[in-house]
């Protein structure tokens, strides 16, 4: 089941991280392994440790450019997750074969929005079509340009392309993307996403997360997500 208005924060460095994002009222906590570009946070071993002490009803979620089903289906065992979110390209077929090997893993599609492109925009819609299927949850996030990542960028996108896909997807769609208290809530009046997911938008100077931006983007989000309900 996915929480109505999920708060996932990406990128735990540590124990001591996860027990204040936990405190601060955050739903799911990501772990980015296998990545494209951006160095790992820490160690799998440790990942496993902090995965294994979440306490109910909170989950955490591998984050991973990883797209072969059973290099998937491994690192999700190993870290001992049940949720998956897919980051980079992945063909349907290889969805499949990770719904196969692991019926109940829940999996997430990410789709990366690239500014200027309305064509890149069709192709969303395209992938949205092939990728529902064999996915529970869609997640929308940034391209930055400059240096060609797809995750971790501190950039929003056109927030309309995310409502296009929240509106068709058939799925629930999570909005990532440059979110940070400042603008989090203005962000789900405008997507109506199903969550928000942040990662450097609430971090300090020193890479890590800051407990004052973090309960303020909780809060942020939970009073936007409120005052969503009341209206449908």
């Amino acid at each position: 089941m996915l929480p109505r208005g999920l708060v996932q924060i990406a990128g735990v460095i540590d124990r001591e991280e996860a027990e204040m994002l936990l405190a601060a009222g955050v739903d799911w906590l990501g772990f980015p392994f296998c990545l494209a570009l951006h160095r790992e946070d820490l160690p799998e071993a440790e990942a496993a440790r902090i995965i294994r002490a979440l306490p109910p009803p909170h989950e955490a979620v591998l984050i991973t450019y990883l797209d072969r089903a059973g290099d998937i289906a491994d690192l999700c065992r190993e870290l001992g997750v049940r949720k998956v979110q897919l980051h980079g390209p992945v063909a349907p077929a290889e969805l499949a074969a990770l719904r196969a090997r692991d019926p109940g893993l829940f999996v997430m599609k990410s789709l990366i929005v690239r500014p200027g492109d309305p064509g890149g925009h069709r192709e969303l819609e395209e992938d949205v079509a092939a990728y529902r299927p064999g996915v529970d949850v869609f997640l929308t996030d940034t391209y930055d340009p400059a240096t060609g990542a797809t995750g971790a960028t501190g950039k929003t996108h056109d927030w309309a392309v995310s409502r296009r896909l929240v509106e068709i997807a058939g799925r629930p769609v999570l909005l990532a993307g440059g979110l940070h208290p400042g603008n989090v809530a203005q962000a789900i009046h405008a997507v109506r996403p199903a969550g928000v997911d942040a990662h450097t938008g609430v971090e300090g100077p020193d890479g890590r997360k800051d407990e004052v931006k973090v309960r303020a983007f909780v809060q942020k989000a939970r009073e936007a997500f409120a005052a969503l309900a009341k209206y449908r």
